[in-house]
Order: C-alpha cells, then sequence, then structure tokens
C-alpha cells in the first residue's frame, strides 16, 4: 500500500466546525450599556438604539444554539432579555424627557410673558401683559367684572359696599368710611391652585392715596389653602377710605406668577 493511502483520513469523519458565540457575546454587551443608558432619561435615544440591536443579535444567538452552532445559550439569552428592558427604559426614558422639556418651555413662557389678563364678560379691550414687578396698564375692570387667566383661574370683585368695623377694627380711622369688597376665585382648569399668594391691594379718591385694609371680627378669613379644579372660593375685604372719595381702585394679585388685575370701583 502506498504511503498517500495510508496518511488519508478515513471516509466519513469531516473536520468538526468551531461554536460561534459571537452574537450572544455582542447581544449581552449592547444589552448592558443599553440598560445602563435607559436608567438615564436623556440618553433614551441611545437605549434605543442599543436595545433594539441587542434583541435581534440574541433572538439570532438563540437560533445558533438551537442549531448546535454555538454553545452560549444563557449568554445569548440574557443578552436578549437586556436588549428588551432597554427598550422598555427607552421608551420610560422619552417620556420622561418630553415631559421635562414642556414643563421647561411653559415656565419660560410664564417668565417672559406672564399670564394673560381679560376682561369678562364682553370686554371691549384685553388687559395688557405687564412685566415682572410692573404696574398692570390696559384699562382696568369694573364692579362684577371676572379676569380670566390662561391657566384657567377667573378672579371677580364686587361693587363696593358700605361697611361698618367692630369695636376691635384694625386699619379704620375715625373720619373714614369703611368699603367691603368680595372677591371671588374660581379654579376652571386642570391643575390645582395655591391660593396661599392671594392679595388684594386698594388706592382710593382721584389722588390714588392708599386705602389701608381693615381687620376685624366680623370679615372671612384670607384666601388660603389649595382651590380644586372646578371649585371656587369667596372672600371679603375692607378698606378704608377719605370721606370725600368717589372711587376705590382695588387691585388683586393671585400670586408671583400672575399679572395683577385692577378694578375701579364707584363709592
Amino acid at each position: 500500500m502506498s504511503q498517500s493511502m495510508q496518511q488519508q483520513p478515513p471516509f466519513g469523519h469531516a473536520p468538526a466546525q468551531p461554536l460561534r458565540n459571537g452574537l450572544g457575546t455582542a447581544a449581552l454587551v449592547l444589552g448592558i450599556i443599553g440598560t445602563v443608558s435607559g436608567l438615564i432619561p436623556f440618553f433614551f435615544w441611545l437605549a434605543g438604539i442599543l436595545g433594539l440591536i441587542a434583541l435581534i443579535l440574541g433572538l439570532s444567538g438563540r437560533g445558533r444554539v438551537k442549531r448546535g452552532e454555538a454553545a452560549n445559550k444563557g449568554v445569548t439569552t440574557t443578552g436578549a432579555v437586556l436588549g428588551l428592558v432597554a427598550l422598555i427604559l427607552s421608551v420610560v426614558g422619552a417620556v420622561i424627557t418630553f415631559k421635562a422639556v414642556d414643563e421647561a418651555v411653559d415656565e419660560i413662557n410664564k417668565a417672559a410673558n406672564g399670564s394673560s389678563a381679560s376682561k369678562k364678560p364682553g370686554g371691549d379691550k384685553p388687559l395688557e401683559k405687564a412685566e415682572e414687578g410692573e404696574e398692570v396698564t390696559g384699562k382696568a375692570l369694573e364692579a362684577g367684572d371676572g379676569a380670566e387667566y390662561d391657566d384657567g383661574l377667573t378672579v371677580t370683585v364686587s361693587a363696593a359696599k358700605p361697611y361698618t368695623p367692630d369695636e376691635f377694627a384694625v386699619g379704620h380711622t375715625k373720619g373714614n368710611k369703611a368699603y367691603k369688597v368680595t372677591v371671588v376665585i374660581e379654579n376652571t382648569g386642570k391643575e390645582k391652585f395655591d391660593a396661599n399668594l392671594v392679595t388684594a391691594d386698594a388706592r382710593a379718591g382721584k389722588d390714588g392715596v392708599e386705602a389701608e385694609q381693615i381687620f376685624d371680627g366680623k370679615l372671612s378669613a384670607p384666601i388660603d389653602g389649595t382651590i380644586l379644579p372646578g371649585k371656587k372660593v369667596t372672600a371679603n375685604w375692607a378698606f378704608d377710605a377719605p370721606a370725600d372719595a368717589k372711587n376705590l381702585t382695588v387691585e388683586v394679585s393671585p400670586g408671583f406668577e400672575y399679572n395683577a388685575t385692577v378694578w375701579e370701583l364707584k363709592l
């Protein structure tokens, strides 16, 4: 027998194919990076991309395991699961990020423009928007008119009525006249309103002298607490005016983020 025939391998024994575990390993690595990225809301886009790739590679790697071409079933399965987790985290992160950006834009717009208030009902000229710290300009409202803000808050001031403070009143000067106004705040928006920062000030007469607020045991407590959507609160304020005053200018501010609104009331 020749030497070449002696070195020929036996028939029916093909050389063994090497295991192909690369897809599973890649799926695991990308799944880990994608999951970590998904924990940071701003990187939701990276988590989505890596998660999708990891899921595809993991599923392909499991197919190799089933065909006997790979032996890393656990690694491949873990990579696919982490890819799915990264995808879920990317969706959550996108929602959080877009919501945060939307809220930030709203706050910037409020800071730049302030809340708008217009006469209601049937006003012929809306109040002009005022910059923060400036007086409100434009036509004052009349008794019974409502100032409607862009978040659904409505403030209404009644006509001024003569008021007799009790003997323990603070803020009333002998010889002056006292007047009571009723303020109604209605929340027609979708968010609850914190009423703790509501303030009311007044000036009286043609010279616009300060009309000091009167405190006594007969008036309702100042507006405070929370006004839920669809609810309203009513409060009474009393102001001290010179005896010859013919008008009372009342300015109500719902809070720091709102423009104050002015009512011109006849006495």
